[in-house]
């Protein structure tokens, strides 16, 4: 609720400006696993959280979850132009090899070919962990899915993927 005297724009302001902070580099970095243009991440970006503005409400600001379903709102009105990007790729082949610093015994087309193989849903999953960093839980809110679906869905991702890259099992990523 608003004090007496308080300025409604001002309180406005201050809450938009604490989620942007808070938020804009998670929603930056979810749009780079998909567009390989900066300025166009840049305007998907903005497009986002200008929506966050026109709807903001002071007393319950929008948080990292619902700012990425806008995001993927976003993303999906832009999808036949937008082609996967190389740093998402390497992200999932990092958190299945555990080596960051190499691409291994394969490249960036084995791990596109590999994730082909997996479900829209696997594949959903396996970016938010891995290019996204989402934990679990976030997971589950974000698709509006139990944590158990999740994990047992990121479990057979990774087992599969693994498989068609022909990766030793090392566990859970």
């Amino acid at each position: 609720m608003i004090g007496r005297g308080e300025d409604p724009s001002s309180l406005r302001n201050e809450v938009f400006t604490r989620v942007f902070d808070e938020h804009w580099a998670t929603v930056r970095h979810h749009i780079e696993g998909v567009v390989p243009d900066d300025d166009e991440v840049s305007e998907i970006v903005s497009e986002v959280f200008l929506v966050a503005w026109s709807r903001l409400r002071p007393t319950r600001p929008p948080g990292k979850v619902w700012l990425l379903r806008q995001t993927d709102r976003h993303l999906r009105a832009r999808a036949r132009r937008s082609p996967t990007a190389h740093g998402a790729i390497d992200a999932v082949h990092a958190g299945l090899s555990g080596d960051p610093e190499t691409l291994g015994g394969f490249g960036r087309s084995e791990v596109l070919r590999a994730l082909g193989v997996l479900t829209p849903g696997q594949r959903r999953i396996i970016m938010l962990t891995y290019w996204d960093g989402l934990a679990v839980g976030e997971i589950a809110e974000l698709l509006r899915a139990s944590e158990s679906r999740v994990r047992k869905t990121l479990a057979r991702a990774e087992e599969r993927l693994r498989a068609t890259l022909g990766l030793e099992e090392t566990g859970s990523a």
